[in-house]
């Protein structure tokens, strides 16, 4: 892990708490991972469709961060996710990049592959843009 990425991972307790760790972040692109573990399943050794959802989110919820002004926050509005493939071990991988950066909304599309670089889900997400009070 890169030691620039801490204090975005620390930023979400959350994820932390469900394994996910921040390999990568910078406003052009953002890679993060959670490993497969028995209590992250459902029916038949299965990772659970939330693990990957907060993975995703989390990771673009990182990218649209990255991508407002300074002093600006965000917080997810939308997003949608469409499952392709079961995840039955090893370690997914989630690369998020912004599609639209704009003044009041950032779109960010994350891609989650498995450890054989096939895609498990696809994530779109979008993300409001929270200006701090200017007075």
């Amino acid at each position: 892990m890169d030691p620039a990425t801490e204090p975005l991972e620390a930023a979400m307790p959350f994820a932390r708490a469900c394994g996910v760790r921040i390999e990568r972040a910078d406003p052009g692109e953002v890679i993060g991972r959670l490993t497969w573990s028995e209590e992250r399943c459902t029916v038949g050794g299965v990772l659970h469709g939330g693990a990957l959802m907060t993975l995703a989110d989390s990771v673009g919820a990182v990218c649209a961060f990255l991508n407002v002004p300074a002093g600006a926050t965000t917080s997810t509005l939308d997003s949608s996710t469409v499952f392709l493939r079961p995840v039955r071990g090893g370690t997914v991988t989630a690369t998020g990049r912004p599609l639209r950066v704009g003044r009041t909304v950032v779109v960010v599309r994350t891609e989650v592959l498995d450890d054989d670089g096939r895609l498990a889900a696809h994530v779109v997400q979008t993300q409001a843009v929270h200006h701090m009070d200017r007075s």
